[in-house]
């Protein structure tokens, strides 16, 4: 069966509240981690996540950081309108160089209380180093499902980066029911997080400590990174009967050409995505490379990143036969072709049941809201076997969902 016509109805359970692990457990490495293989279930936890894999397996983390993406603005009637960063305005490359801008930049924001809002500016005074600085919102255009806001502060030496570290609040899941506390400013972040850029963490990571990466290296299991700047589609519920109805969030990627020729390079061995956001990554990344190919084949001779960047239903519908480490030498050999350090751009791959992975054979992640995009992604991996998983989670004492356990999964 085509994705397309998978009805989210198929993929759902009954989630108690408290099955939702409203806070992380004090010790990242502390929980449980269910294993699946062969259609086999077993229970450890993250500390002992080494003794799963084997030597020369590589890892692959997501390194994007969540920033302070939520802003509080008062008006002068004193009521409050809530600015929530999306992601930059088309008019820039990529999240990092909207991230770096100073003085102005345009982004996509939801607003909550915008019909409190007509059409004047927003002031907000913030202390950065001792100085006092303006923050000044204004509304650029209305779009069906979000706002272009023109920010605009009077430092000229401050990057927005920098700026929502001090205006800005970090955003937490809804499904958590509570407010942030400063103890999440380091809780929700991975160790490992290094790019400015997205409003939800990667939440398979948040369990590993520098502890677990010292018993990888001493065992030769390798670690390589990419970047997916994690949108507010992550939260996005599936409200289509059908997929073919549902549009899937696009999100900006960022991967350098040594990782690719990692992946390359470990192609014929076990690569193991941590995270559904590293393993649509890395699969966008061979998808890409098919994509090349496939263009070429047909005559094209300048290709532009934005032609193989990844939609929604590409992986379902371009040429399925190509080797992993084939299609990753194409893009390899593309990228060298044009001076390319990095790929970056936005991907919109959807992974649901009848995908087969191409470059992970692994999935280290936590579990997952009904009727989501990523469960359907834990099915692709598992097959029906993804209700015999949560259920045993439920019925095991597993905490649910961004600071709760987790699950290594390898496909079927």
């Amino acid at each position: 069966m085509h994705p397309k016509e998978l009805k989210i109805i198929d993929f759902t359970y009954d989630l108690p509240q408290n099955k939702i692990a409203a806070y992380p457990l004090a010790e990242r490495d502390q929980s449980k981690l269910l294993i699946y293989k062969n259609g086999k279930i077993g229970v450890d936890t993250y500390k002992n996540i080494d003794d799963q894999l084997t030597s020369e397996t590589l890892l692959i983390f997501n390194n994007t950081k969540v920033v302070e993406a939520r802003i509080l603005f008062t008006k002068e009637t004193g009521s409050t309108i809530e600015i929530f960063c999306l992601e930059p305005d088309d008019r820039y490359k990529d999240v990092t160089n909207a991230m770096l801008q100073h003085s102005k930049v345009f982004w996509k924001c939801l607003v909550g209380g915008a019909k409190k809002w007509k059409s004047e500016k927003l002031s907000k005074p913030i202390e950065i180093n001792q100085e006092s600085i303006v923050l000044d919102a204004s509304i650029v255009e209305k779009k069906n499902d979000y706002f272009i806001i023109e920010f605009n502060w009077s430092n000229q030496s401050i990057s927005f980066a920098e700026l929502l570290h001090h205006a800005g609040i970090i955003p937490l899941p809804p499904y958590l029911n509570r407010s942030i506390e400063e103890a999440d400013k380091t809780t929700y972040q991975t160790i490992y997080a290094k790019h400015d850029g997205s409003v939800a963490a990667p939440t398979a990571g948040l369990h590993f400590t520098d502890t677990i990466f010292e018993k990888f290296a001493s065992k030769n299991i390798h670690n390589s990174y990419v970047t997916l700047h994690v949108g507010a589609g992550t939260f996005k519920p599936v409200k289509a009967s059908k997929m073919n109805e549902h549009e899937m969030h696009a999100e900006y990627i960022d991967v350098t050409i040594e990782t690719i020729q990692d992946l390359m390079n470990y192609s014929p061995k076990t690569i193991v995505a941590v995270g559904t956001t590293s393993l649509r990554t890395i699969e966008s990344l061979y998808w890409m490379g098919v994509k090349l190919m496939h263009l070429k084949n047909q005559g094209e001779e300048k290709i532009s990143i934005e032609s193989i960047s990844i939609q929604q239903w590409d992986a379902y519908e371009l040429p399925q036969t190509i080797d992993t480490a084939i299609a990753l030498k194409a893009l390899i050999v593309w990228m060298n072709e044009n001076e390319m350090f990095r790929i970056v751009t936005k991907t919109q791959i959807i992974i649901a049941p009848s995908y087969v992975l191409r470059v992970a054979k692994g999935l280290i992640t936590n579990f997952h809201q009904p009727q989501s995009t990523l469960l359907l992604l834990v099915a692709a991996i598992v097959g029906n076997d993804w209700k015999k998983i949560y259920d045993f989670a439920l019925n095991n004492e597993f905490r649910f969902l961004s600071y709760g356990d987790g699950s290594l999964l390898w496909k079927n």
